[in-house]
């Protein structure tokens, strides 16, 4: 059986967990408070989701049972409130259990090392959705570009000016092109997104896309939904360059999804067992279609010579 896979509770070290104020201190490290969960806000612009699945229902349990092992980091607003940094799935399971406060750590950080640090928090989960990577490439590559290192959001991926890409990208295995490549999807209308996120869209083309006007993206959108069909990497890049000519319309978006693509069309497909024991051991096995087919016109000429002699007698 596959093992299955762990939750993610953003453990940190067993000796920080159970460290007093005084040693939390002298090892310089925040200190821990129990913060009421109806002083703290959602980090602003967020990139992760929240879902109630059961990887929520677990943590509950979990939280319920245990509390909250690690605690969540917040930073303070001038308003006195706070906002949280990391740990937007352990406030809402606290919620969920019936909790009024949360252990918490806040953090003096400036905005854009919220940004940062609170990126590389999220991208220790298991699933990321394509939607939750491209807005954060975009955030920390922002929250870079101010302070200070040279970043280029509108070029093209291959002609970016410095290797901030290169490393905002690097922890997850993702190339700078690639990079650029998720931050183009944030230029997709909410509605085409969610199906990138759905898996309605596959990724490459959804990038080609993005380059399509918001009025384009939302004709494509009603015609997808009126089709029930999605374009492939082919048609998207078709649809790109008659964007860019100005020539794209409803009409041509809809001769487009209309055409047949390969993966549409009908297959069969057969056990080889059940095909091997008619077939010879000369015949090698790349050409057991040929074989098929040639076997199966000889049958389909023996049918035809049968009704011929039944029309004779």
């Amino acid at each position: 059986m596959a093992e299955r896979p762990k939750i993610d509770l953003g453990l940190t070290g067993y000796d920080e967990l159970f460290m007093t104020d005084a040693e939390r201190k002298e090892n310089k490290l925040p200190r821990i408070h129990d913060i009421p969960l109806e002083l703290i806000d959602d980090f602003p612009g967020h990139p992760f989701q929240v879902r109630m699945d059961e990887d929520m229902q677990q943590l509950v349990d979990s939280v319920k049972e245990r509390g909250v092992l690690t605690p969540i980091t917040l930073r303070q607003k001038e308003d006195g409130r706070y906002e949280i940094v990391s740990g937007h799935r352990r406030r809402k399971a606290c919620e969920l259990a019936g909790f009024e406060t949360i252990r918490a750590e806040v953090r003096d950080m400036t905005r854009d090392e919220a940004i940062i640090y609170m990126v590389e928090s999220n991208f220790q989960r298991s699933q990321i959705l394509p939607s939750e990577k491209a807005f954060s490439y975009k955030m920390r590559l922002e929250a870079m570009n101010r302070q200070g290192k040279r970043t280029d959001l509108t070029s093209c991926p291959v002609d970016t000016k410095s290797d901030s890409g290169a490393q905002v990208g690097k922890d997850q295995g993702d190339s700078r092109r690639q990079v650029f490549r998720y931050i183009r999807l944030t230029e997709l209308i909410p509605e085409i997104l969610q199906m990138v996120d759905e898996g309605k869209i596959a990724f490459r083309p959804a990038v080609e896309l993005s380059y399509l006007t918001e009025v384009e993206q939302r004709w494509l959108h009603e015609a997808m939904e009126y089709a029930d069909a999605t374009p492939s990497l082919a048609q998207a890049i078709k649809l790109k360059a008659f964007s860019q000519d100005k020539t794209l319309g409803p009409h041509v978006i809809e001769s487009l999804l209309s055409e047949e693509k390969p993966n549409q069309r009908e297959k069969f497909s057969f056990r080889a067992d059940r095909l091997r024991r008619y077939i010879p051991d000369s015949v090698p096995f790349n050409q057991t279609e040929d074989f098929v087919c040639k076997a199966l016109e000889h049958y389909q000429q023996f049918l035809e010579r049968q009704r011929r002699d039944r029309g004779d007698r």
